[in-house]
């Protein structure tokens, strides 16, 4: 839906040259033209640059009757190839202006033509042969053109018969006799080659000597004819192969139209289009495609000459698009033959430049640009039009009635000439108007109904169209204006602006110099010329105006940007300026520009031909391919095929910079991204229907697709919802999926306040159901659909609490307030829908209809409730609840709704009926496994079910329950504690046992249970408390003491014991001195007097703990060197792996940190593979080989994965244990010198001492600075490919070093151990 706007007309005048000009090529470095008369070549450019007479070396004739047939620039030659109809072709070199004749043919030539490489050229001679030469002319082939035989490609006949005896459809049977119609009068009779776009093929039309009728032939690259076209009668002379290669244009006339039709390269029809001429108007004197396909140019003129005896010219460009050619620009050369296009040609690198030279040497080039015409409204009466030039009608298209395919349209306007532009104005944006080439302007405002087969429900169908329905309002003409511009060529106006009412800003070539452009402002008066007119010093190539500032800003062909004073009381141009003073000027042309507002700067921004999007003088991306400016979003489409929509309020050029240029990498899979959204291949923006949703995109081949862009549709929710307009939001939300929860989660505060207008908006139960069932406790407004950076915060919930229940009984409190009956489904979603459902309380209120039918209008019976909340509910889990509410006649009722098989229930609900109260309900909850309820219930049962109960706890191990239902002095109480303390020993408490039997009174059970816990204390109570003599006491001290501490190392417990209890001194001290409580031993043995235990048991235990610990320290020591040595060599050779990892540009990863030499050789490769296999196992174990699979992963022995790791567990554990030994030292060392061991206390302080210096001095080699900090991911949404290179280029723990490295282990320096009096 796009159209050709004229960017920029060259005029150059007074550039006579001898002769009339014949043809021309364009001279692809300089740009300028090489223009071949009757005489001569001439060059152009705004000036004639050269001359070469053809006349004086007698290559033409001097009385002007020769002709040129064909001219070629030759860019790698730095020459131009000339063919005359006498035979001679001509080498112009044009460094030396000297001309070479390189070939002659005595029959003449008709038509020269290079292949697109310009390494082959064909040349058509007098005695219709064709001639094929190298770049260098050497001649390859020459062949005739009429060709008895069809080609290479020549159809396979299947044994159907003749043509003449086959079906020829609505035809009949005439057309197997019609007779070949000979070739026009006015054919020029020469034939016309054409090559394909990549050289291998080129096509020649020719007139049959026969037949007299044009046949086109197909002939390849090596001059081998391929195909012969069937007889098309009516076929003209003009010819032309579509570049990209599918199709060959020619013309046709036919008995009742003029049409323009399409060979394939086997010679068959392949579709057409017709003139908007009559049938014996206008000859087609050529065909001409761009250099991309896109545009077909015509080149035409009257048959029949007008007054005067002059015949009008013109030039038309048609475009396709689904399958339909439109006309989108018509060029009036009027009947001046001065004034006739000599020759036209498309520029062969600029795909949309298009060059003439009349016969009055004018030279006229266009520039041609891509643009959507659409409105620029942004309220909701904007109807999103779309106007597409098709000829003299406007098709247009309002998206936001209806979206139909191209070329079909809302309405179409019909005018009485071609249309060449149309704009909409600015404040009444359904209005529009369209320049036409005949200079008028006309103006259509609001009008009469047309009718269109829409979908959209009307209240009143129109009449007479059986059942289709108005959808919008096609417009009427109110005004037409002339324009009077003084231009004699076509499109005296190439821009054109609607500012207000009855002002129209238009760009003109000026008329005073090449290079300037005149801005004319068009106001009611045209008719006596514009009302102001400015010049500008370059070529206005856009123009863009704000609708909300007014500014209208201008971009000239260099990139300069200006600004137009047009409001002004001296209209002027201004040159746009930054905030700092600078001049804004693009480095590329760019054919879309719009102005808008980022960071609170009024900015310029423009897509540029060269398919970059640049904002301000910043380039912002390189792969944007169409863009538009809605109210608050800039939205894009890249050639990554994603559509963009950023809010302009939150946006900077940084971010928009960073955005665009990881479009389409891994940081756009994140689903929760609401600016981005994949879109097909090649497709393009048309327009945005404003105070809407919706996003209208075309597709390459030119069909539509409506689109809600996400964040289109959650800032328009946003703006309902904060103007509480729920119904809107809600039709919105349902219709395209959105989670229902925004409407809570947007403002919470705002919508508990709001509960009734919510609810009294909706007016559906169906709506306030579906709201109710989609709640759930995530907040949407942080996952689903974060908010736009820098926008407002939304409010806290007004109550504490979860969301679920928060507004589900906000709802049922609103709804029971305003209309229980009306709202009984709504209220009881809202019981069933709560964090813990209240099904019971449903239920109970499905039963109070039952019981109390009510006789409202708008009441819900009891039977239809409780459809719908089995509907809710899963049957048998609702049957279940009714069963736990007890009350038999809701169980009935709702197993009545259910599929159950009535034997299977009633049974049973008759056997509980029978039974007492309070046992019938234990039934019930131990039926459904409610066991405390059954607990409870039981113990209401009497003494007799008391064995029931006990064995209920037992089962379910509901001790604790069960004791707080019985006085603590019953017997019943007592049972239970027995229990319970079966249970704890079982358990391994056999303490907490003890404690329930001792308060119960089984003393004798009891100190079994503290005896087995090794609770001497507890046990000593109870025996005090049984009481047991005192011969049993002291056997009861010495077992505690013999068989429970001391195997648990509790020495100083064990020898209490002995010394109280079991009243033996002696056993006492010897378990101090195997303890190593020294000093505690010294006491008890002054105490009774038994120095002689010193001698015997004292010293020599003393000598020996002092030797034991020496030894201890020294393989601690020893340890604790050889795995700090092995570390650092380790971590060398990881150091250097990694390195060389590196030198080979090989992506670092963890894995190829993990990786450990020895002095075994493994290369990093086997040692991966070998424990990535047994690692991987090692999820589908228990948790206890899980444990021993972790301890033998960090394996002490060398050449293992996480060696670096095993010796740092290693060290850590022997830091740890030499650091604890510092009591146990001190204590050793005040013995030692006591009974005057001096030389072994010395020797032991002074080794325990270097051990502890040791550790000090080697904790920050091996806990290295740094080795505890985390590390950036390498990868992820965030992260560029910058980023990721940085983080591989610097030295980083692998993954598994940083969740298993062990923390530096702390040094107890503050506890006190040494002796002073030692040295």
């Amino acid at each position: 839906m796009r159209n050709l706007r004229l960017l920029k007309s060259l005029r150059c005048l007074k550039l006579q040259g001898p002769g009339t000009p014949q043809c021309f090529t364009v001279r692809t470095d300089t740009g300028t033209l090489l223009i071949a008369s009757e005489y001569s070549v001439t060059e152009l450019d705004t000036r004639v640059v050269n001359e070469v007479s053809l006349t004086v070396e007698r290559y033409l004739p001097e009385d002007g009757g020769g002709t040129v047939v064909g001219i070629q620039d030759l860019p790698d030659q730095e020459s131009v190839c000339v063919a005359t109809a006498t035979g001679d072709v001509i080498l112009y070199n044009l460094n030396t202006n000297q001309l070479e004749c390189v070939g002659s043919v005595d029959s003449g030539l008709s038509a020269m033509s290079w292949s697109p490489d310009q390494e082959l050229v064909t040349l058509t001679t007098g005695q219709d042969t064709i001639i094929m030469m190298t770049k260098n002319f050497e001649p390859i082939t020459e062949v005739g053109i009429h060709q008895d035989d069809f080609g290479e490609g020549k159809f396979i006949t299947v044994g159907w018969g003749k043509k003449e005896t086959q079906f020829h459809g609505s035809e009949g049977k005439h057309a197997a006799q019609r007779k070949t119609i000979p070739a026009m009068s006015w054919d020029d009779r020469r034939p016309r080659v054409t090559w394909r776009g990549d050289g291998q093929l080129f096509a020649v039309s020719s007139v049959c000597p026969l037949t007299g009728a044009r046949k086109v032939r197909v002939w390849n690259r090596e001059c081998v004819l391929q195909s012969t076209s069937e007889t098309v009668n009516g076929l003209e002379q003009s010819l032309c192969w579509k570049p990209s290669g599918s199709l060959i244009a020619a013309t046709q006339r036919h008995p009742n139209k003029h049409s323009v039709v399409f060979m394939e390269k086997n010679g068959l029809l392949h579709g057409d289009f017709t003139l908007p001429f009559g049938k014996e108007q206008v000859k087609v004197k050529e065909l001409l495609w761009n250099s991309d396909s896109t545009v077909l140019a015509v080149w035409l003129e009257d048959m029949t000459p007008g007054e005067g005896g002059q015949v009008n010219t013109y030039i038309q460009l048609w475009t396709v698009g689904n399958y339909h050619w439109y006309l989108k620009q018509n060029l009036y050369f009027g009947s001046n033959p001065q004034r006739a296009p000599a020759y036209v040609s498309w520029d062969p690198e600029r795909p949309l430049r298009l060059h003439l030279v009349t016969r009055g040497w004018v030279s006229l080039n266009y520039d041609w640009g891509w643009s959507t015409d659409r409105s620029h409204g942004e309220d909701g009466h904007d109807n999103a039009n779309v106007a597409v030039i098709d000829g003299d009608k406007l098709l247009v298209s309002t998206f936001r009635q209806c979206v139909v395919p191209p070329p079909m349209c809302a309405y179409d306007l019909q005018l009485p000439a071609p249309v060449n532009l149309v704009t909409f104005q600015r404040q009444r944006t359904n209005e529009l108007a369209a320049l036409t080439a005949d200079g008028h302007i006309s103006v259509y405002g609001q009008g009469d109904l047309v009718m269109c087969s829409g979908t959209e429900k009307l209240s009143e169908p129109a009449a007479g169209l059986g059942g289709f329905r108005s959808v919008t309002h096609a417009p009427q003409l109110k005004t037409t204006y002339r324009v009077a511009v003084d231009q004699e060529e076509p499109l005296a106006l190439r821009l054109l602006l609607w500012l207000r009412e009855d002002v129209f800003l238009g760009v003109g070539a000026c008329t005073d110099g090449p290079s300037q452009s005149n801005m004319l402002i068009l106001g009611p008066s045209e008719a006596q010329g514009p009302q102001s007119h400015v010049e500008v010093e370059g070529h206005v190539i856009s123009m863009c105006h704000s609708s909300k500032t007014g500014t209208v800003a201008l971009q000239l062909e260099d990139g300069q940007i200006r600004k137009f004073l047009w409001d002004s009381l001296k209209p002027s141009v201004v040159e746009w300026q930054d905030s700092t003073g600078c001049r804004i000027n693009f480095p590329d042309p760019c054919v879309q520009t719009a102005l808008f507002t980022i960071e609170e700067v009024r900015k310029l921004s423009e897509y540029c031909s060269h398919r970059k999007w640049q904002y301000c003088y910043i380039l912002v991306a390189s792969n944007v391919s169409s863009f538009v400016v809605y109210d608050d979003f800039l939205l894009l489409t890249t050639h990554s095929h994603t559509c963009r929509c950023f809010r302009l309020t939150t946006l900077t050029v940084k971010g928009l910079q960073v955005a665009l240029a990881a479009d389409g990498g891994q940081n756009q899979n994140d689903q929760n991204d609401e600016t981005l959204r994949r879109i097909e291949r090649g497709s393009r923006i048309v327009t945005v229907v404003p105070q809407d949703t919706r996003l209208i995109l075309q597709m390459p081949r030119g069909n539509l697709e409506t689109i809600r862009h996400r964040a289109l549709v959650l800032a328009q929710l946003r703006k309902w919802l904060d103007s509480q307009r729920f119904r809107e939001a809600f039709e919105c939300m349902r219709k395209l999926r959105i989670n229902l929860n925004l409407i809570y989660d947007h403002n919470p505060k705002v919508f508990l306040e709001s509960v009734e207008t919510f609810l009294r908006q909706l007016d559906s139960i169906n709506h306030i159901n579906l709201f109710l069932t989609e709640l759930k406790e995530e907040d949407t407004t942080t996952t689903m659909y974060p908010c736009p950076v820098n926008t407002t915060g939304q409010s806290a919930p007004a109550a504490c609490g979860k969301k679920v229940d928060i507004v589900c009984d906000a709802l049922r409190c609103t709804m029971e307030s305003m209309d229980q009956h009306k709202y009984c489904l709504s209220i009881l979603t809202s019981h069933v829908k709560k964090t813990v459902p209240e099904l019971e309380v449903a239920l109970q209120k499905v039963h109070e209809l039952r019981v109390n039918p009510t006789s409202a209008a708008n009441a819900v019976s009891a039977e239809e409730a409780l459809k719908y909340l089995l509907f809710l509910v899963n049957v048998n889990e609702l049957y279940e609840h009714s069963l736990g509410t007890y009350d038999f006649d809701l169980v009935l009722m709702v197993a009545e709704k259910s599929q159950k098989d009535p034997k299977e229930y009633l049974p049973f609900l008759n056997m509980l009926k029978t039974l007492e109260p309070n046992y019938q309900r234990y039934s019930i909850d131990k039926h459904l496994k409610r066991y405390r309820k059954a607990l409870h219930h039981l113990s209401k049962c009497g003494e007799e079910h008391f064995t029931e109960s006990l064995n209920l706890v037992k089962d379910q191990r509901l001790y604790s329950e069960a004791l707080g239902l019985y006085p603590t002095d019953s017997p019943q109480y007592k049972a239970l504690s027995c229990a319970y303390a079966e249970y704890l020993v079982e358990q391994q408490q056999a303490e907490q046992a003890g404690l329930l039997l001792w308060r119960c009174g089984e003393a004798t059970r009891a100190l079994q249970a503290f005896v087995g816990s090794a609770s001497w204390r507890n046990a000593l109570c109870v025996a005090e408390q049984i009481p047991l003599p005192s011969d049993q006491l002291a056997l009861l001290a010495r077992d505690l003491a013999g068989t429970k501490l001391i195997e648990l190392r509790r020495y100083t417990e064990a020898a209490i014991l002995l010394e109280r209890y079991a009243k033996d001194c002696e056993e006492a001290i010897s378990a101090l001195i195997t303890g190593a409580v020294w000093e505690e031993a010294l006491r008890l043995v002054y105490l009774y007097n038994r120095q002689d235990i010193i001698e015997t048991n004292f010293k020599p235990a003393l000598l020996e703990a002092c030797s034991s610990q020496a030894s201890y320290l020294e393989a601690q020591k020893a340890m604790f060197t050889r795995h700090k040595t092995r570390l650092s060599v380790v971590r060398e050779l990881k150091e250097k792996a990694r390195l060389e990892l590196l030198d080979e540009d090989v992506p670092d990863c963890p894995e190829a940190e993990l990786y450990s030499e020895a002095s075994s050789v493994m290369t990093g490769s086997h040692a991966g593979s070998k424990y990535s296999h047994s690692n991987s196992r090692i999820s589908s174990r228990s948790s206890k080989n899980r444990r021993k699979a972790e301890r033998k992963k960090l394996s002490l022995k060398e050449g293992t994965p996480l060696e670096d790791m095993a010796l740092l567990h290693a060290l850590a554990e022997i830091i740890h244990s030499v650091d604890k030994m510092r009591e146990e030292v001190h204590s050793l060392l005040k013995a030692l010198v006591l009974f005057q061991f001096d030389g072994q206390a010395g020797r032991l302080q002074h080794a325990y001492g270097e051990a502890l210096q040791m550790i000090e001095v080697a904790l920050p080699e091996v806990w290295q600075e740094g080795l505890q900090q985390t590390q950036a991911p390498i990868t992820g949404p965030n992260s560029t490919a910058n980023s990721i290179m940085a983080s591989f280029q610097q030295p980083r723990p692998s993954a598994t070093q940083d969740s298993e490295t062990p923390p530096t282990p702390k040094m107890r320096n503050g506890v006190k151990w040494k002796l002073s009096i030692l040295k």
